[in-house]
């Protein structure tokens, strides 16, 4: 597992690395369509608040028992949010994508609770990040902020919801041909382990390769070190569609 570094540590490794190079531009909010429709007070208040930053991809920018101390605003790149369990597992609780916030230190801000779960830079990222007391501020003062924030935590609530039904109820074979064909788009060869995928959809490994090798006895894929390929992706998407 990644070392946890709160994200105070990661932006002060950061800029020690010489790695936070962004501007700050009022634009930054065009990035947001949901801000466009603040007032010129609450537009000035975000503007100097706001700290852009850019950080390395494996960045790890909140840990388990790390404060919220700023709201993730993301301007590019991905973030994976995943938490780890007692015994060791992993799952991938979801992505923040440009465009969106990340709503667990949403969730973190408002009930002023530690961080539960850990966020890592998947690539190099550009963000903007807003101080719990501006947020403060922001919440209480401005209906359009107010729903700017909580339609995000609301769309992603939903999101987590359907994790959870997937984890309890859907089969694993579904689940493994609907995240292959997620993560292959148009590509037939996919570069991760067996391990990587199991932690993609919260299982064992072994789950996952025993799956993955009846794929292969059937002809749908070819498996290698590292690799996974396609070879019959139409017989993998009539089983994803499986209801």
């Amino acid at each position: 597992m990644t070392d946890i570094k709160p994200l105070s540590e990661a932006l002060t490794y950061s800029c020690q690395k010489g790695v936070i190079q962004m501007s700050t531009e009022a634009q930054w909010r065009s990035s947001f369509p949901g801000l466009s429709r603040v007032s010129e007070e609450v537009s000035r208040v975000l503007d100097r608040s706001a700290k852009p930053v850019h950080l390395a991809e494996g960045t790890v920018i909140f840990g388990p028992g790390s404060p919220a101390q700023n709201l993730l605003l993301l301007r590019s790149g991905s973030v994976r949010v995943q938490q780890l369990s007692e015994t060791g597992r992993e799952i991938v609780l979801y992505r923040v994508q440009a465009g969106e916030s990340c709503v667990l230190t949403t969730a973190c801000l408002l009930a002023f609770e530690n961080y539960s779960a850990e966020g890592i830079a998947e690539t190099d990222i550009e963000a903007i990040l807003i101080a719990r007391d501006d947020f403060d501020t922001l919440i209480s003062i401005s209906k359009d902020f107010r729903a700017f924030v909580f339609d995000a935590y609301s769309r992603r609530m939903t999101d987590l919801f359907l994790v959870i039904e997937e984890i309890a109820f859907k089969r694993m074979d579904i689940r493994i041909a609907q995240k292959l064909l997620e993560l292959a788009e148009t590509n037939a060869r996919l570069h991760l382990t067996h391990q990587q995928l199991a932690v993609e959809l919260g299982t064992a490994r072994e789950v996952v390769s025993r799956q993955l090798k009846e794929f292969e006895r059937r002809g749908w894929l070819v498996l290698s070190r590292g690799t996974v390929e396609l070879r019959d992706r139409q017989a993998v998407t009539q089983l994803a569609e499986t209801s």
